[in-house]
């Protein structure tokens, strides 16, 4: 080595610098990858994805090829530059191993690696198969150096994590969703971070409350009771007797539409028609609804507390909307149909309507872990039934009761939201 010309040891020094940067990005790019997404395109048959994931499947063994290779190129790197140094005495001596550190830290290390973050999968697929060759040729000096490395680790009880604990939890999969950017549609985004909350929501969350059930009695009039189908919204109603608590049936309007209005339709004649109610309890993930509605071939179902004592309905409509959104959404302003726009900001807004809805739709912030419906949240809260002008602040917004009917808040009327630094969203009340 002594007689080595410059050019041959430059020309040499270059290519292990060469040799360093392939290890050094080959290693960042390998790291940096997103497994999910390698995972799907090596499904799909892409040559370089599925070397790379095959490579992945033992870390151990890629890291150790990759540090061999990269501590043998930059040990000989040491020894071509120290015989070269030697040639200039001790100022050479003293010089180089500041130029072998420049060198290898800014094209063995710095820019090769961040190259491999920019482009991580291009440096990837380009490297897994020449990875792949050195893996194979150098299998006895890398598993001798496992063994020795994975004995240390289990000498120290450093023991290897869980392979379970690889899986996305609920709530990293819904930063990766909200951070997922335009590789996913902002609506799809939504309908995504909806189901993955469904888990947290139950039945109770979504029904139609006992209020707002509209129920044929069979102990009504009749002529009230064909009214009632003639002129129902709705293509299922639930069938009573005497009174929520006791519905006997549910009748499908289509099946009766022939001969509803003729003389041949009577009591018997719905009785006939209408099919069995199905209970549910109030307290059912909604998930779990939804695969129960799937099961049972049911779309409507009659919500019940613990005392079998009737709570609400719900449906399979219900259910898809805490998916897609709302349905009922007014065409003019995207809002819900019980909320109404003033001229002066505010919103006259229906009792009944529902509080995780309202928020969704206007982006506020009322409490929802206690009662489902404004109506409830204001009653909840005076521990009273107001009169018509009575003020409330809720959630930093003024609210205003503007009618009372039936013992319930029919409707209310909600201010911009007041922004206080010197509050927490507190609330207060007082008589208008």
């Amino acid at each position: 080595m002594n007689d080595i010309s410059l050019g041959v040891a430059f020309g040499l020094l270059l290519l292990l610098l060469l040799c360093s940067a392939f290890f050094s990005s080959s290693e960042t790019a390998m790291m940096a990858l997103n497994r999910y997404r390698l995972k799907h395109m090596a499904d799909q048959g892409h040559r370089g994805a599925m070397q790379a994931q095959r490579l992945l499947q033992e870390p151990d063994r890629l890291i150790g090829v990759i540090l061999l290779g990269n501590n043998f190129v930059n040990i000989f790197a040491s020894s071509v530059v120290t015989l070269v140094a030697l040639r200039w005495g001790d100022l050479g001596i003293a010089i180089a191993p500041i130029v072998l550190t420049l060198l290898i830290l800014i094209f063995a290390e710095v820019l090769p690696k961040t190259l491999a973050v920019l482009h991580s999968e291009r440096i990837s697929f380009a490297v897994a198969t020449p990875l792949r060759g050195l893996q194979v040729l150098l299998h006895p000096a890398v598993r001798g150096v496992n063994i020795i490395s994975n004995g240390i680790i289990g000498l120290l009880r450093l023991l290897p994590t869980d392979p379970g604990e690889d899986y996305l939890s609920r709530d990293e999969l819904r930063t990766v969703v909200s951070q997922s950017g335009g590789q996913i549609r902002r609506s799809h985004q939504t309908m995504l971070l909806r189901i993955l909350d469904m888990e947290a929501i139950s039945v109770e969350d979504r029904m139609v409350p006992r209020a707002e059930i509209e129920a044929i009695d069979l102990d009504d009039d009749w002529n009230l009771v064909v009214e009632q189908l003639t002129t129902s919204p709705h293509t299922r109603v639930p069938v009573c007797q005497g009174g929520l608590d006791n519905i006997v049936g549910i009748i499908h309007l289509r099946t009766i539409a022939r001969i509803l209005g003729h003389d041949e339709f009577d009591r018997e004649a719905l009785v006939k028609h209408m099919s069995e109610p199905y209970f549910v309890p109030e307290s059912t993930p909604l998930t779990t609804q939804l695969l129960n509605f799937q099961k049972t071939a049911q779309r409507i179902a009659v919500v019940v507390d613990e005392y079998g004592q009737t709570r609400g309905v719900i449906t399979t409509d219900d259910v898809l909307e805490e998916i897609v959104g709302e349905l009922n959404l007014q065409p003019q302003t995207n809002q819900l149909a019980d909320i109404h726009p003033q001229k002066d900001g505010s919103f006259l807004v229906d009792g009944s309507v529902n509080l995780r809805e309202l928020n969704r739709t206007m982006n506020w912030t009322f409490p929802v872990d206690g009662p489902k419906t404004l109506n409830g949240l204001l009653l909840e809260y005076l521990e009273d039934i107001p009169t018509p002008g009575t003020g409330v602040k809720l959630a930093d917004h003024p609210v205003e009761v503007v009618q009372i009917a039936d013992n319930q808040i029919k409707r209310v009327r909600i201010y911009p939201a007041l922004v206080d630094p010197n509050s927490d969203n507190s609330s207060e009340s007082s008589d208008g």
